[in-house]
């Protein structure tokens, strides 16, 4: 029940499963795929199906529906010791008066002189009002459901909270909006000359002049908010969302561009900003991002969440924005790198180099060595790699011809007597010394490490590992294992690319919310893409989509015919629980022996450093037998 001095409005509504290691290993693929780039390939738009509406939820909630609490309370001073004298609250929704709530509160102490000069409450009469403990169980169900509103919210809100905790009532954690802070955020320097609620009350001419009584004050506010409301509606601020943003310190400048967001769809999409100057019919662009809600990201950007100072600066030198929707957060991925490949935007840092990638091939050569290549020749096979710098890939190649005992000699081979120093210390075979070695073998099984099988490659980095190791140079040992780990990275990778390269076709489908996303990928390259609801049919949407996919033609080396972050991006998705092969035409597999994780690495090192016979060396020398076998160099 309320109290008996409160006043209650009667129209007030009532209240498939991986195994442990390689998961972690695809996680970590993942995210270290995305710093590699590839060569720039012609960009064809992606034919979409018309995406789905997304849910009121992403919309947040409109203003007109929001049911506001707005509060005011009188205390007997300004610190957190102090106790509440009188609260005083109206609730509005839509502009209508839903309810009012006052009610004086006895606080245990007296109030101070000047605080009962100042509010007009004196002992007397609060002596017989009801305690703080016997208001807040009505005063919670008052409030309950809505969005409070103060004057200074700090305050208000902070005795509330105080009250809340000392009598063990639970505090929901409402949304709050502090109309100081909002008039301080949306009102132009020298309007007025203070923020005080007397002072906003006369700019917008409140019903109530304030009092310092709760309930008058509480009036007063309301109006103010209002007033508040209008000013910010012009902004695209129509969601309690964008209000609450408000509230924070923002350049005038970038505040006002926020109606750049007012007409941007709320659906999945890309955005990008850009510059009309020098050239309108040829504006620069300036930044490219991909969100599932494009206005609400948008809209950001011009709020106090947006600190990054590159992002401001570019907000400020902007002079538009634009959007394009995507039926599937991966065509908008797609869209995103291709349009940053396309433009270069100079406020993007990431993904502006995708051609900046090095691969490692075997020359054409009597005695063939490991040559670090950008591109790979139209008539070589896939490439080794690829790797996100020349170092990198140097280093794997040093890596891979040591393991195997390859030349790296450049040019001719060289005449002296005693071969090269790498011969003298075993890590090459040194045809040049012995003509008759079967220099072919040693080059067949590095081919093999580098396209299908990794086994014996993992024996002898194992066991350069555990030599180091024995050899007490933990140091070496360590910083070869990291180099080890990416040597065999690289097989698997090129095993993902050019399996999925290899494909003329793959139609695949995940269920996504109610609906279905489809994709088609040709050659690797996403190629189109669409949306089918959960209920129907979706014989004809995949057709439609594949109809109107784009034409992809193979890539002469045996590569994805798209930049390989657009393939490994493509890859990931494929890699998603839940999804679902429709049609897959040519071959998609990968070569059973293309990947050892760290922990095979590692048992193997441990297996050098205990030498025992159990039944996995048992099982690990079946398996030696059952492989071809080289001399260890």
């Amino acid at each position: 029940m309320l109290p008996k001095t409160a006043h209650h409005d009667a129209r007030s509504p009532p209240p498939s499963t991986w195994n442990t290691a390689l998961t972690r290993l695809f996680s970590l693929l993942c995210l270290y795929s995305r710093c590699f780039l590839s060569p720039r390939l012609p960009t064809v738009p992606i034919m979409s199906a018309a995406p789905l509406q997304p849910s009121f939820d992403d919309l947040g909630t409109s203003l007109s529906e929001v049911t506001f609490c707005v509060v005011d309370l009188e205390t007997t001073g300004t610190s957190e010791g102090s106790q509440i004298t009188e609260i005083g609250a109206v609730k509005v929704c839509g502009g209508r008066v839903e309810g009012e709530f006052q009610t004086l509160v006895c606080p245990t102490g007296s109030i101070p002189a000047s605080v009962q000069v100042l509010t007009g409450i004196t002992d007397v009469m609060v002596r017989s009002a009801p305690s703080l403990n016997a208001v807040l169980p009505s005063w919670s169900e008052f409030s309950r459901s809505t969005a409070l509103v103060a004057h200074n919210a700090r305050f208000d809100i902070g005795f509330l909270q105080r009250a809340y905790a000392q009598h063990d009532y639970p505090w929901d954690d409402p949304a709050v909006v502090d109309t100081l802070a909002l008039a301080r955020s949306v009102l132009a320097r020298g309007e007025v000359r203070n923020y005080k609620l007397s002072t906003l009350s006369r700019l917008f001419h409140t019903t109530t002049t304030p009092s310092h009584r709760a309930l008058a004050d509480a009036r007063a506010t309301v109006d103010v908010l209002h007033g508040l409301i209008d000013r910010v509606g012009n902004l695209g601020v129509t969601t309690l969302e964008d209000l609450l943003e408000m509230t924070h310190r923002v350049p005038q400048a970038r505040r006002r561009r926020r109606v750049w967001a007012k007409d941007l769809p709320e659906r999945s999409g890309v955005y990008w900003f850009c510059l009309d100057k020098p050239a309108p019919a040829h504006p620069e662009v300036l930044y490219v991002g991909k969100s599932v809600n494009i206005r609400r990201r948008v809209s950001q950007y011009f709020t106090a969440s947006e600190t990054r100072r590159r992002m401001d600066e570019m907000v400020r030198i902007a002079t538009g924005v634009k959007a394009r929707e995507c039926s599937t957060q991966l065509e908008a991925g797609v869209r995103e790198l291709r349009l940053i490949d396309a433009h270069q935007p100079r406020y993007n840092r990431r993904s502006r180099r995708q051609g900046s990638v090095w691969w490692v091939t075997l020359t054409h050569e009597a005695h063939p060595r490991l040559a670090v290549v950008q591109r790979a020749h139209r008539d070589s096979q896939p490439p080794w790699g690829p790797f996100t710098s020349r170092q990198a890939a140097t280093r794997a190649a040093i890596i891979l011809a040591e393991a195997f005992g390859l030349r790296q000699c450049s040019g001719a081979m060289s005449r002296h007597p005693d071969g090269c120093p790498l011969a003298e210390m075993g890590r090459c075979s040194a045809p040049c010394l012995d003509p008759h070695i079967d220099y072919s073998t040693i080059v067949g099984f590095a081919r093999l490490a580098m396209t299908d099988d990794v086994r014996d490659l993992t024996d002898r980095l194992a066991q350069r590992i555990a030599r180091l190791s024995a050899a007490e140079r933990f140091e070496e040992a360590a910083e070869f294992t990291e180099d080890a780990q990416e040597v065999l990275r690289a097989t698997r990778r090129r095993s993902r690319l050019v399996s999925l390269a290899s494909c003329p076709e793959i139609v695949a489908a995940r269920r996504d919310g109610a609906s279905w996303e489809i994709h088609v990928i040709r050659h690797g390259r996403l190629a189109g893409a669409g949306r089918c609801r959960l209920g129907t049919d979706p014989m004809p949407v995949i057709d439609a989509v594949c109809a109107t996919a784009e034409t992809v033609s193979a890539s002469p080396a045996g590569l994805p015919a798209c930049t390989i972050e657009e393939a490994e991006l493509v890859a990931s998705w494929f890699e998603e629980p839940g999804v679902r092969l429709v049609d897959v035409i040519g071959e998609w597999s990968w070569p059973a022996h293309c990947w050892m994780d760290t922990n095979d690495l590692a048992a193997r090192v441990a297996a050098l450093h205990h030498p025992g016979h159990n039944e996995s060396d048992e099982a690990d020398s079946q398996d030696r037998q059952a492989r071809p076998q080289l001399a260890q160099v």
